[in-house]
């Protein structure tokens, strides 16, 4: 597996690679008897893998190849999930027909790259899996009129880990990749949902959406504003992707939830909220405690504790409004990264049991 160097992270194959290459392995057979192992394919870049078949199977007017999906260091939740995919024949001049095995989910809802009634595989490919097997049939002399049936089995169990369900992809996991390849703690694969998401949001007719930080934040502004479970956004840590998206395909509100430390980072303009990769201002948060009443000692306190929690408890007991505060100011800082789309959005704070403990209001 390629890396930059020996500490790099291993890089890994995405599920619309494994299915190239399986599809790949199964035509072969089917033409020819033979399945090569390994087989390489030419991802969207040019770059040449190889991968080791794990199964393989012939009958009549069938064959079908399996490969150990490979995610590298990325704790991908398909990570040595088995791709398959089986080749039947197919009518003459009914060219390339993709269908969902044991596993890969179907599209039911508008917005998405697939439109309803297809199998979640998405674009890139099935660009990919068309362009090996119009290349195969060209070499050997026969036309592509073929039934590609991908299955990963264990697939629908895999999907309840992803957000399939919520963006109405039922029955199991889609099958995705832009460049074939998977690099380690991108986290590509969420911001992709975070847009699939948005899309399906307008594709609805949505007026009114959330992006939260977590469950207990989801859960309260779910409960808050009665919204339906497609509206709610799995923003986590993407505060920015989630923000520029909607800044080109634009929703008339949004609410952000979160936990209060990771609305802190959001006011202070942090767009990745993540503990690894955003740190809390104390000494800017305690100061925003000054703004709020908070008396000189009251503030110096607040400069030397542990967690922004920890702030938060002292304002609670002098009863000071920092909630409030960092939410306005955190709609504020998501507001500047949305212009100039017209979006009105509003902040929710909750503490760690899900309490709601400031919320901005309305567009400033």
């Amino acid at each position: 597996m390629p890396a930059d160097s020996a500490s790099a992270l291993r890089r890994g194959w995405t599920t619309g690679a494994c299915a190239t290459a399986a599809t790949a392995a199964a035509y072969k057979a089917l033409l020819t008897g033979a399945f090569p192992d390994p087989v390489t394919i030419t991802l969207p870049k040019g770059e040449r893998p190889s991968f080791a078949l794990a199964h393989e199977a012939r009958g009549e007017n069938w064959a079908e190849a399996g490969i150990v999906k490979d995610a590298g260091d990325d704790p991908d939740v398909t990570h040595q999930a088995l791709i398959l995919s089986r080749i039947r024949r197919g009518a003459p001049g009914s060219g390339i027909v993709f269908r969902a095995g044991e596993g890969v989910g179907m599209v039911t809802r508008a917005g998405l790259p697939i439109p309803p009634g297809e199998p979640a595989i998405n674009p890139v490919p099935r660009r990919m899996m068309s362009e090996v097997v119009s290349a195969l049939a060209a070499r050997h002399g026969a036309v592509p009129d073929v039934e590609i049936e991908i299955a990963v089995p264990g697939g629908a169990e895999l999907a309840k880990q992803t957000w399939n369900p919520r963006l109405g992809i039922v029955g199991g996991l889609s099958i995705l990749g832009t460049t074939g390849i998977v690099v380690p703690f991108s986290c590509s694969a969420w911001i992709h949902s975070i847009h699939r998401g948005v899309d399906v949001a307008i594709a609805a007719g949505l007026d009114h959406v959330a992006g939260c930080t977590g469950s207990s934040s989801e859960a309260a502004v779910q409960a808050l504003y009665a919204l339906p479970e497609i509206a709610l956004l799995d923003m986590g840590d993407f505060a920015g992707a989630l923000l520029k998206y909607l800044r080109q395909h634009p929703l008339p509100r949004l609410t952000i939830g979160g936990g209060f430390a990771k609305l802190v980072k959001l006011a202070q303009g942090q767009m990745d909220l993540h503990s690894g990769r955003s740190q809390v201002d104390k000494a800017v948060l305690s100061q925003w405690l000054r703004d709020c009443g908070g008396d000189a000692a009251l503030v110096t306190r607040a400069a030397d504790a542990n967690t922004a929690l920890e702030v938060l408890q002292m304002a609670q007991q002098a009863h000071l409004p920092l909630g409030d505060h960092v939410a306005r100011l955190a709609r504020d800082a998501a507001g500047q990264i949305v212009a100039p789309a017209r979006i009105d959005i509003d902040v929710v704070a909750v503490d760690r049991a899900g309490n709601i403990v400031g919320r901005s209001g309305g567009a400033a």
